[in-house]
């Protein structure tokens, strides 16, 4: 395949995706600004009433599963070692794709959104973006199903399998109850979130592992 049939076709299976999930993603974020959601604030003000010391520990720990310098240094890391142990790029660029590609969604609609964050008492700092959609969540369902699944199409036995899958994803789950009872978002913004990973880490499997033009 040449070069310019090669950036045609990753144009057309992962940039293009992604643009439109961004449009989406800035669609629906002036919907959930526009409209009323009562249960998102309802929700947020009790997580927020029933805390606990020990609950605050454990959600701290929660949120730092994909804090922004961990899930990049954390990517950086698998990377370098998919490509020593495999001997390709193949799943490291997958990988980095799913990873990035969520960020860049992230932070062209973030700002443009501006949602507020929950009107309860926040349990971090409040980085310089918008409540909607969560980056923290996207970013721990792009890396951690995104390992998951390079990880699982290299191992053999259900067992293993199904122990790699539990841990890709719970990680995100915990991280989206964490940052819920923390005050950083609502339930809109976690739930896009977990939507915008998944999507990102299907559209990447799909363009760079399953589908490459150099390895079919």
């Amino acid at each position: 395949m040449s070069r310019a049939e090669q950036v045609r076709y990753y144009a057309l299976s992962l940039v293009l995706p992604l643009v439109l999930m961004g449009a989406v993603t800035y669609g629906m974020g002036l919907l959930v600004v526009g409209v009323p959601q009562p249960g998102d604030v309802a929700l947020s003000k009790g997580l927020a009433s029933i805390r606990t010391p020990p609950w605050n520990t454990l959600t701290d720990y929660g949120t730092s599963l994909s804090d922004t310098p961990y899930v990049v240094v954390f990517t950086a890391v698998a990377a370098i070692v998919f490509r020593l142990v495999l001997k390709r790029w193949l799943e490291s660029v997958f990988l980095i794709a799913a990873v990035w590609g969520q960020s860049l969604v992230f932070l062209a609609t973030t700002e443009p959104v501006g949602r507020s964050r929950p009107p309860v008492p926040h349990l971090d700092p409040a980085p310089p973006t918008s409540s909607f959609p969560s980056g923290h969540v996207s970013a721990a369902v792009a890396f951690y199903c995104g390992m998951a699944l390079v990880l699982s199409t290299h191992v053999r036995g259900r067992a293993p399998r199904v122990a790699i899958w539990a841990v890709g994803v719970a990680a995100p789950l915990i991280v989206a109850f964490s940052r819920l009872y923390r005050g950083m978002h609502f339930f809109t913004d976690v739930t896009w979130g977990l939507l915008l990973g998944v999507f990102c880490v299907v559209v990447a499997a799909r363009s760079i592992l399953r589908r490459s033009p150099d390895h079919p």
